[in-house]
């Protein structure tokens, strides 16, 4: 099976939020020290959305569809494009980024034990439980404007009680990201 990648580039991928009881996001460091982010993967030909995030779910950090409640997803394909020294110029077709459903996805118990050696190349080394819109300051610069679309339309689902307010930091990390490519919705 080989990664879906669309006539424009786009790699189809899917996004994982995984909660914790008390509200906090899952957060994986990459391998190596670079940098923060969700659990995510490129979906392969023939799979459904569900499939895809189960596979990556439990490829990224050792989880099944029984240590989880899917809660919520997001109603369209959100894109980002790669900086140009991120894409594989040698490869075939050329991917220029990334088209992404995210996941809400809620652990059913707190003792819940993540493991990152289901591949041979994993993609997490250390993992941590952050506020809610953390992610958007801790994931890479390119990746941010999806975050804030994904996180903002997952939110009321999250918290259907009142969704939290944006940290102090927030209007200077996405004024800065303003600056990149933002994220398109389709």
């Amino acid at each position: 099976m080989s990664d879906v990648i669309d006539s424009d580039g786009f790699r189809a991928n899917v996004g994982i939020v995984l909660m914790s009881d008390a509200g906090q996001v899952f957060l994986g460091r990459r391998s190596g020290g670079r940098g923060w982010q969700f659990p995510q993967g490129g979906m392969r030909r023939g799979e459904q959305f569900e499939e895809s995030l189960f596979r990556e779910l439990h490829e990224e950090i050792g989880l099944v569809s029984d240590d989880v409640e899917l809660v919520g997803r997001t109603t369209a394909w959100m894109r980002y494009k790669l900086p140009p020294r991120f894409i594989r110029r040698n490869r075939r077709p050329l991917c220029i980024g990334q088209k992404q459903r995210w996941f809400l996805l809620r652990v059913k118990r707190s003792d819940v034990q993540f493991a990152f050696d289901s591949t041979s190349e994993p993609e997490f080394d250390q993992w941590r439980w952050a506020d809610y819109w953390e992610p958007v300051r801790e994931v890479i610069y390119f990746k941010r404007p999806v975050y804030q679309r994904a996180l903002t339309e997952l939110a009321p689902i999250a918290f259907p009680n009142g969704v939290p307010s944006h940290p102090a930091w927030w209007d200077e990390v996405i004024t800065d990201s303003a600056g990149q490519a933002a994220a398109s919705v389709e």
